[in-house]
């Protein structure tokens, strides 16, 4: 017993290493994750809910299942490594919330399933780029974040200064003036805020019009630029990455061909 189950470990392991690392498994998981998502959408439509819940709710288990297996062959595969990955460990934090009770206080842990939609990102690796280039790019959008509400604070305070008492309900406190600066920095009914305005102040628009150039068109557009910055760099990166590993593999040939050779002369010598 104790001399064939180190043999057998082994062969069980690279077994499920080949299974879980292949194409089909992938493709069959990411089949699930979506039909998943789409039956918790289902959940939330009141008339199929009625008409197939029960079936609905089947589905959901047998989805949880098939995740908590994939997690359990993962783990049994790469052990202390399977942390290592910060996917992982994402998709071991989505599935343990979908475990946990979702009744008391944890009921508003049932609405968290359709968290189970975003295992798709761990595992297209093209989201996966997406998303590293958004963190790469974090912290550039601090500093503009920063940016962007100390320009929102001073224009609060001015506009709470000069519009207060005419337009009370729009600029008549701070936080009543930062809340109507973020509509009209969306640029979503700005006009009408401008319009009544000017009603009490005809100049009204110089502020605004100056407000949306800095805010909106200066301070808003560096947002795409620090992301699409930092996705260049990624795909410069990976690119750089694909590179060396061809360099790589070419040379460590070369070496063999070499060795070969090498062997062949060797031999060829009387």
């Amino acid at each position: 017993m104790n001399t064939t189950t180190p043999e057998l470990a082994p062969s069980l392991r690279d077994r499920a290493r080949t299974l879980v690392e292949s194409p089909r498994f992938e493709m069959a998981i990411i089949a699930v994750v979506v039909a998943n998502a789409l039956t918790l959408g289902m959940e939330a439509a009141p008339p199929i809910n009625a008409a197939h819940g029960h079936l609905l709710q089947l589905f959901d288990r047998v989805a949880l299942g098939v995740f908590v297996l994939e997690l359990v062959l993962r783990i049994f595969v790469y052990r202390n490594r399977f942390f290592h990955d910060p996917w992982r460990a994402f998709d071991f934090l989505i599935v343990g919330i979908a475990l946990m009770p979702a009744s008391g206080v944890f009921s508003v842990l049932r609405a968290l399933r359709v968290l189970r939609a975003l295992r798709l990102v761990s595992m297209v690796p093209s989201m996966r780029g997406v998303v590293s280039a958004l963190l790469v790019a974090l912290p550039g959008m601090a500093s503009i974040i920063g940016l962007l509400g100390l320009v929102l604070y001073i224009s609060a305070v001015i506009a709470t200064k000069l519009f207060g008492t005419s337009s009370p309900e729009l600029f008549g406190s701070i936080g009543a003036s930062l809340f109507t600066l973020f509509q009209v920095m969306t640029v979503e009914g700005w006009p009408e805020v401008a319009r009544s305005v000017m009603r009490h102040s005809p100049h009204a628009w110089i502020f605004f019009v100056v407000y949306l150039l800095i805010a909106t068109f200066m301070v808003l557009n560096l947002f795409i630029a620090v992301v699409v910055n930092a996705m260049q760099s990624q795909i410069v990166d990976e690119l750089k990455g694909d590179e060396e590993q061809h360099t790589q593999t070419i040379l460590s040939e070369l070496r063999a061909l070499r060795k070969e050779v090498a062997s062949l002369s060797a031999a060829a010598r009387p």
